[in-house]
């Protein structure tokens, strides 16, 4: 199997162009997921603690 080289790089970055609209397209999704309530309320103890270290020294 041969391969050409020049007509191989416009496929490759038509791929990663793909790929990259496809990841954004999945993180955009995700981003705007709201979080779940544990995940909140770890986010908030950890607020807490830091919080609370600040205010210790």
């Amino acid at each position: 199997m041969k391969k050409d080289k020049e007509g191989d790089v416009p496929n490759r970055q038509a791929i990663r162009a793909q790929i990259d609209e496809n990841l954004k397209r999945v993180y955009a999704a995700t981003l705007n997921e709201e979080l779940p309530d544990r995940f909140r309320d770890l986010l908030a103890q950890l607020q807490n603690k830091a919080a609370g270290k600040d205010g210790a020294e």
